[in-house]
């Protein structure tokens, strides 16, 4: 039996009296009735005619702008493959809400209440953050709707957030990473060494295949820097002895480097679910960090600004480190600004440096005593 996949059409089945099985197709969102079988001269002329009544049902509404915002040449150049995509999943449960609200609407101030409540529901079921990333969704395409001439104003322009999350200053410490190997998967050891040595983000490094790696460095370009079609530009990360060892030891099952146990490519969340469970299993859900009055959990994106900080602490100038992590170099000054303060390898390394410089001996010298113990030996200096 042929089982159709095609976008926007969905079955329903009926039993019929004698027994049989029907099955009825439907447009998803027009609701029209598909005579025929998928691939069939009857099923594609209703398809047609369903595509076609979509622009004047949608006309002028909340539902219509979405999609012309999401089609446009805008949202494919601007916006990087993983924005898109939370773009269009967030945008879509905007459309439950307010999909039928009248275009010439969202110039009434007052729709900005309507957005907020909708806010503070979505803030009960799904969490702060989740609730402000739809709202931020929106205002995006709210900016761009007036740049097309759509709607005049954007009252949700400056919305303040519910969710605020600092992770300034939140590093993995030596401990930390020891612990978290102690108990880990050879599957999360491996994206624990590769994370820390190369200081690239998640889907960066879940996406790295075998391809990349030359035997002496590894060469990505990074999804968020991609713009729709351009790609970012090439970073080299050089590979320590250390990882070397572990890359060139890995037996190559896949054409990625990181894979599940059973050779798969990793899907986002279940990578997700191991590292938390695996970080909990370390006793890492909740650490007390020096400076932090509350506990806090470490998280992987914690990682890239631990790499800064040791690539720092160990003599590499800001400019070098940026040309690892593929970070600007007004980002990685304010991730050095933020995080330094949380480990002493910079302030033991200026300490030793002073205690074994030329230039800083008489400092060393200095040694507490009576003043007139103190005279004498100025004088005798003097001399």
């Amino acid at each position: 039996m042929v089982r159709a996949n095609i976008k926007d059409v969905f079955p329903t089945y009926k039993v019929l009296k004698d027994g049989t099985r029907r099955t009825y197709w439907y447009h998803r969102e027009t609701g029209e009735r598909l005579r025929g079988d998928p691939g069939s001269s009857e099923f594609i002329a209703d398809l047609a005619a369903a595509e076609k009544l979509i622009p004047d049902r949608l006309a002028g509404t909340f539902n219509n702008l979405v999609r012309l915002f999401t089609l446009s040449t805008e949202f494919d150049t601007a916006l990087a493959p993983s924005t898109k995509a939370e773009y269009r999943r967030m945008l879509k449960k905007a459309e439950v809400e307010f999909g039928d609200m009248p275009m010439a609407a969202l110039d009434d101030p007052r729709v900005r209440k309507d957005f907020m409540n909708w806010r503070e529901k979505v803030a009960r079921a799904s969490g702060e953050r989740e609730a402000d990333n739809r709202l931020s969704a929106i205002s995006a395409m709210l900016t761009w709707a007036i740049e097309r001439g759509h709607i005049t104003a954007n009252h949700l322009r400056g919305f303040r957030r519910l969710y605020h999350a600092d992770r300034s200053e939140i590093i993995w410490l030596p401990e930390h990473v020891a612990a978290f190997m102690a108990v880990a998967p050879i599957e999360m050891q491996r994206a624990m060494i590769l994370a820390l040595r190369t200081g690239q983000r998640q889907g960066d490094l879940l996406r790295l295949p075998w391809s990349a790696y030359d035997g002496a460095s590894i060469t990505l370009r990074q999804g968020k820097a991609q713009r729709g079609k351009s790609p970012g530009p090439p970073v080299m990360v050089p590979c320590t002895a250390a990882l070397r060892r572990m890359l060139d030891g890995m037996e190559r099952t896949s054409p990625l480097i990181l894979t599940t146990k059973t050779g798969q490519s990793f899907k986002k969340r279940y990578f997700a679910r191991v590292w938390d469970q695996t970080a909990t299993a370390a006793g890492l859900e909740s650490i007390a960090l020096p400076g932090h009055d509350k506990p806090v959990r470490l998280h992987f994106h914690d990682l890239r600004g631990t790499t800064v900080t040791l690539l720092s602490e160990s003599g590499s100038t800001p400019q070098q480190i940026a040309t690892i992590t593929g970070h600007s170099l007004k980002t990685v000054h304010r991730i050095l600004e933020r995080y330094l303060a949380r480990t002493s390898g910079l302030a033991e390394q200026a300490i030793f440096n002073w205690e074994n410089s030329e230039r800083t001996k008489f400092a060393n010298r200095l040694q507490t005593g009576s003043s007139s113990s103190m005279a004498s030996k100025g004088k005798a200096n003097a001399r």
